[in-house]
């Protein structure tokens, strides 16, 4: 198979949630800005505690997973099943929502940057209605590839191969097999990474640009904005004229509908009254 190339991009907004958090959502701006089977991406980058400080309060969740990465600042989750997690910089965390769970995320410092990730990906209609799971990543459990040619690649989630090395991350049950990197290019590097055929992907540059494909068909993706890919098994990422920082994000398609009610994904509105239901009558969980 060919190259994966860029076929659409998607720049990130400007937008608030939780106790007020601001932040850039690209995936998941509009039903019509997904890549099943990922929902939403948010990028939270801040040195204004305003900005941040207000957290994410109880809220709940169902129908889907979430994998919160902390490049810098300090968060705290706690949740019913009584999960506590310190996410530190260069920590991740993974939560399973399943049929219920509640949980917050409130910032553990009142000065500095806080900036990171949460990214919300779809569960199938078999694993909507099981019970809550979670997993907190310290930073010391992300292994980083140094590159041949300069550079690193951190691996939160999966696993893939890198200049003819197997590397593994802590994160290994999500259900739609996803691979999430961390990449890390200095001015004039590429790298060519392998996507499996069958998965959906994306790249999210948060420092710098990239170039994307062949020479022929080369594009660039600009800075906080999610590129989606064409199929195929490989992809080519050029650093060009200055350093760059990206996510790539690849997983297997559901292929199955989506209604979604804020904290609530499902696939029908049948669910969605029922998930609202229990939540308002305290059986959400």
């Amino acid at each position: 198979m060919p190259p994966r190339e860029l076929q659409q991009i998607i720049r990130s907004i400007p937008t608030s949630d939780g106790g007020g958090v601001k932040l850039r959502r690209s995936l998941g701006q509009s039903q019509s800005h997904r890549l099943d089977p990922f929902l939403m991406l948010d990028e939270f980058s801040s040195t204004n505690a305003d900005d941040y400080i207000a957290g994410f309060p109880d809220h709940p969740h169902r129908g889907f997973e979430t994998i919160t990465y902390m490049l810098d600042g300090h968060m705290l989750h706690e949740d019913h099943l009584g999960n506590k997690g310190d996410l530190k910089s260069g920590g991740a965390q993974w939560m399973k929502a399943g049929r219920g769970i509640i949980h917050s995320e409130m910032p553990q410092q009142e000065s500095g940057r806080m900036r990171g990730f949460q990214l919300w990906i779809n569960l199938p209609a078999k694993e909507k209605m099981l019970v809550a799971s979670y997993q907190d990543v310290k930073p010391e459990e992300t292994p980083i590839m140094s590159l041949a040619k300069g550079g690193t690649v951190k691996i939160i989630a999966g696993n893939t191969e890198i200049e003819g090395k197997s590397i593994s991350g802590p994160i290994q049950d999500i259900s739609s097999k996803a691979l999430i990197v961390d990449v890390r290019l200095p001015a004039g590097a590429s790298i060519k990474l392998p996507i499996n055929p069958d998965h959906n992907a994306f790249i999210y540059p948060f420092e710098g640009k990239v170039s994307i494909g062949s020479d022929e068909n080369k594009r660039v993706l600009e800075s906080q904005a999610a590129g989606i890919l064409s199929l195929g098994d490989s992809i080519e990422i050029y650093a060009e004229d200055q350093a760059t920082a990206f996510l790539l994000l690849t997983a297997h398609p559901i292929k199955e509908p989506i209604v979604q009610y804020g904290p609530f994904v499902m696939n029908t509105t049948e669910e969605i009254e029922q998930a609202i239901y229990d939540y308002k009558t305290g059986q959400l969980v």
